[in-house]
């Protein structure tokens, strides 16, 4: 049976994310299926679990580690650099002013490297303008590579424009002292995923839920507490902007950070 589901990859505010995984469950017994809400520390055998009902990855690890899973869709946010089922990397720094040159041969931080927003879109952007970088810093995390970043153990980094939004509403004090000088080209936003094993007809019933989810006014608070504004149904091929910003990275030089 396919019944877990979690929502770990905006888990800004706890309480936030346990009142929108709660909400999915309630309107996925309404549609009789069950589902047991998780928190998972590893993340990739958790994507990969024959149980997995419903997840949040990111767009890099589904078009390169995750063949196997199903794609239900993404959800739209309301945060600045987001335009529908899309979304964007914010370059992030100490040095208001700056601009992404400035930063040649000084350290930059990423969350990890099998992550778009962190990675990946750093790298393409940095290769278009010749950037190289002096040293890559991993944090683990967004809120770890702001926090790199202020307290001078990195320069910049490429934040991921939702977890700006959310840091920015329920931790805005991870935010002094840093400033947004440029931005990574558009994708898809992170995919919301199920296991292989779940059914054609599970399927359209979790499509058939997040869409009611954005469009239900008993739900508006809850969305509107994760900046979420819509959902989408995509397929797997809309994911393939990812691989083409990654083969124009290497086209133009940088296979690596």
């Amino acid at each position: 049976m396919t019944d877990l589901l979690a929502l770990p990859m905006y888990d800004i505010d706890r309480l936030t994310t346990v009142a929108l995984s709660q909400a999915i469950v309630t309107l996925l017994a309404q549609h009789g299926t069950a589902a047991q809400p998780i928190w998972p520390d590893d993340l990739l055998a958790h994507w990969q679990d024959d149980r997995l009902l419903l997840s949040q990855t990111c767009g890099y690890p589904l078009v390169t580690r995750l063949p196997a899973v199903q794609l239900v869709g993404t959800f739209h946010y309301s945060a600045p650099g987001c335009s529908g089922p899309d979304y964007r990397s914010w370059l992030v720094a100490r040095d208001q002013g700056a601009t992404l040159s400035d930063f040649h041969a000084r350290r930059a931080v990423a969350n990890s490297v099998d992550s778009h927003s962190g990675y990946n879109a750093l790298r393409v952007v940095a290769a278009q303008q010749g950037v190289m970088f002096s040293r890559l810093v991993l944090s683990g995390g967004h809120r770890q590579s702001l926090a790199a970043v202020r307290q001078h153990q990195a320069d910049i980094a490429a934040i991921d424009c939702v977890s700006w939004a959310l840091i920015a509403r329920y931790a805005p004090e991870e935010l002094q002292g840093l400033h947004i000088i440029g931005e990574t080209p558009p994708a898809p936003g992170l995919p919301l995923i199920t296991s292989a094993a779940t059914c054609a007809q599970q399927r359209e019933t979790l499509q058939a839920v997040l869409g009611e989810l954005v469009t239900d006014p008993a739900w508006r608070e809850v969305c509107a507490a994760s900046l979420i504004s819509g959902f989408s149904p995509l397929q797997r091929e809309d994911y393939q902007t990812i691989i083409r910003i990654e083969q124009q990275a290497t086209a133009l030089g940088v296979t690596r950070l």
